[in-house]
């Protein structure tokens, strides 16, 4: 046990920059209380003490702002920071060394029974307010964007962004092995999209001034 949380202080003092010390870790995260508190609600869920896992569950929102159903599976690894907002459901299965952002949601959508919620491989990095609906996998390596709505799979070693997420490739770069924990360098594909408009619209402010020019020459002689 005491193995299993000097490995989860270390997960917060690598990824953190803000983390001076373990006492700070373990005093001060609520990412880090969370996943305690699940653990523990876990194991009464597996014993299929319901109510109690879930009341130690509902504690730990409270407490922390976090919301992991005792149901979850979760991985070695996992890092949640900031964490306010943050909602895991039912069936999800997280992977190792996967790390979440504020306001993220693994959720499922309508009323179906069975696997309804995410799984997610390893070394994923999903950024804030991310949602990520439905019984699909995200693959290990991948990237989902800020604010992105993620209703559909993810190949792995791929970053998504918008609403609806859209798979987006990085031209020359080969995403790393670890974890690249870089969210905020995300493409951005409306911004490339108005970025060709506006290329294409001074192309045809030149061909329309040309055309003028060549028009007015011709009137003059």
């Amino acid at each position: 046990m005491f193995r299993r949380l000097k490995e989860d202080i270390q997960v917060y003092m690598e990824r953190d920059p803000a983390a001076k010390n373990a006492l700070e870790v373990l005093l001060c995260y609520p990412g880090i209380h969370a996943v305690w508190f699940y653990r523990v609600a876990h194991r009464f869920y597996r014993r299929r003490l319901f109510l109690m896992a879930r009341l130690i569950s509902q504690l730990a929102r409270f407490l922390t702002g976090i919301e992991i159903h005792p149901g979850a599976k979760i991985g070695r690894g996992f890092f949640i920071d900031h964490g306010m907002g943050v909602v895991i459901g039912e069936t999800t299965e997280i992977g190792d060394n996967v790390s979440l952002y504020q306001g993220v949601t693994l959720g499922g959508t309508g009323k179906e029974k069975g696997k309804r919620h995410p799984t997610i491989g390893d070394n994923v990095v999903i950024s804030a307010g991310a949602k990520v609906l439905g019984s699909f996998t995200v693959g290990d390596n991948s990237k989902i964007g800020a604010g992105s709505v993620v209703l559909k799979p993810v190949p792995r070693d791929c970053t998504v962004v918008g609403v609806p997420g859209r798979v987006v490739v990085r031209e020359g770069q080969r995403v790393r092995e670890g974890i690249d924990l870089r969210h905020d360098l995300l493409p951005d594909p409306v911004a490339e999209v108005l970025a060709r408009f506006e290329e294409e619209i001074a192309g045809l402010k030149n061909r329309l001034q040309e055309l003028e020019s060549r028009a007015n020459r011709e009137d003059r002689s």
